[in-house]
C-alpha cells in the first residue's frame, strides 16, 4: 500500500529550523503554510527555515500553500477581544467582511453566525445586533460562518493572484483551494496556475461546506487531492452530522480512485499538552484505515505548545494503522 503522508502546518511554534527538523525527523512529509494570514513574501523567513532544516536532515519537504480563496473571515482587530455569553453587541462592532454584513441585513432573526471555527456563537437579534450565546476570546482573521445562508465570493482573489505568481520563487509544491463549490471553481485555479507557470503543482480541493460536498461528482475530476476539512464543515450541519459526511466523502474518493486527506482537530489537545487522548489516535488510525493519503495537523504544529511530540503522535499512528492493514 501507498505510505500515507504526515503534514504540519507552519506557524510562530515551529518558525525555527531546529524544531522543523525535528519534525521532519519524526516522519512529516511537508507542511501547510496559510495564506489567510499572510503572504509569500512575508512568510519567506518560514520558508527558508523549512528548507534549511530539510537540507539538514537530508529530506525534501513539500510546502502547500492554503489559498485565502472565497473563506470569510474577521479583519484585523487592534487587541484580541473577549466575548462573554449574554452580551448584545452591534454587528458593526467586529470586522465582519462586507458580504457578510450584507447578509445579515436580510437574514432573520436567531440567524446564527459560528466564529473561530465554531468556538464563538452569536445570534442576531435585531438586523444590526448581536447577541453572544457562546462567549471566549476572539482574535484576528477567525473563520466566519452563516449556516444556512449562501456567501458567495470569488474564487480566486487578488491576493491569492499574486501568491501564484511567486509559487516557484518558494518552491510550492501543492496548492489547497478553500471552500470549492464546484469544479468550475477548481478550473479557474488552475487556469491561474497555468498562467502563472507553474500548472504542475498539485491541486487539493477543501470540502468546507454544504455546495462542496453536494457537488462532490464534480469536483473530484479537476483536483488531484480531496480534503476533507472538519473545521468549516462542521459548521456547515449539526457536529453529529459530520462523522457520516466524512464517510461519504471517503467513499466517494475510493471508488473514483482519488487521494483524500484528513484534517482538523486530529490532535487538537496536543495544543497544550504532550499526549493526545485516545479518541484522537482513535480518530488517525481510522482515517489511514477509510483509506486517507494523507493526514494533516493545524493549530497544533502552528501555534500549539508540543509542534514536534504532536507530529510524532500523528505520524506513528498512522504506521500503525498501515501495519494492521497489512496483516489483515
Amino acid at each position: 500500500m501507498k505510505k500515507v503522508r504526515i503534514y504540519g502546518t507552519l506557524g510562530p511554534a515551529c518558525a525555527d529550523e531546529k524544531t522543523l527538523e525535528a519534525m521532519l525527523l519524526e516522519g512529516m512529509d511537508g507542511v501547510r503554510l496559510n495564506l489567510s494570514h499572510m503572504t509569500l513574501i512575508e512568510a519567506s523567513g518560514l520558508i527558508d527555515a523549512l528548507h534549511g532544516a530539510g537540507r539538514a536532515c537530508g529530506k525534501t519537504p513539500e510546502l502547500m500553500i492554503d489559498m485565502q480563496g472565497p473563506e470569510l473571515r474577521l479583519g484585523a482587530l487592534d487587541a484580541p477581544v473577549r466575548l462573554a455569553a449574554g452580551e448584545v453587541i452591534p454587528s458593526a462592532a467586529l470586522p465582519f467582511p462586507a458580504a457578510v454584513l450584507s447578509a445579515l441585513r436580510t437574514a432573520p432573526a436567531g440567524q446564527e453566525l459560528l466564529l473561530d471555527d465554531g468556538k464563538l456563537l452569536l445570534s442576531l437579534t435585531a438586523p444590526d445586533r448581536l447577541t453572544v450565546v457562546r462567549g471566549g476570546l476572539l482574535e484576528s482573521r477567525k473563520s466566519v460562518a452563516l449556516p444556512g445562508i449562501d456567501v458567495h465570493t470569488p474564487a480566486v482573489t487578488e491576493a491569492d493572484r499574486r501568491n501564484i505568481l511567486r509559487i516557484n520563487e518558494y518552491g510550492v509544491t501543492s496548492v489547497m483551494q478553500p471552500f470549492v463549490c464546484s469544479g468550475a471553481d477548481l478550473v479557474e485555479v488552475r487556469q491561474e496556475l497555468i498562467k502563472a507557470g507553474c500548472g504542475g503543482v498539485r491541486l487539493l480541493a477543501k470540502i468546507e461546506n454544504a455546495e462542496g460536498l453536494a457537488s462532490l461528482e464534480s469536483i473530484i475530476p479537476h483536483c488531484d487531492e480531496i480534503v476533507i476539512a472538519r473545521g468549516d464543515l462542521g459548521n456547515a450541519m449539526p457536529l453529529w452530522e459530520l462523522p457520516a459526511a466524512q464517510k461519504r466523502i471517503a467513499k466517494a474518493c475510493r471508488e473514483a480512485g482519488r487521494d483524500f486527506m484528513v484534517v482538523t482537530q486530529m490532535l487538537d489537545s496536543m495544543t497544550h499538552r504532550a499526549v493526545p487522548t485516545r479518541a484522537e489516535v482513535s480518530d488517525i488510525f481510522n482515517a489511514v484505515l477509510d483509506g486517507a493519503s494523507s493526514v494533516m495537523v493545524t493549530g497544533e504544529t502552528a501555534s500549539g505548545e508540543y509542534p514536534v511530540e504532536a507530529v510524532r503522535y500523528l505520524a506513528r499512528t498512522a504506521r500503525e494503522a498501515e501495519k494492521y492493514l497489512e496483516a489483515l
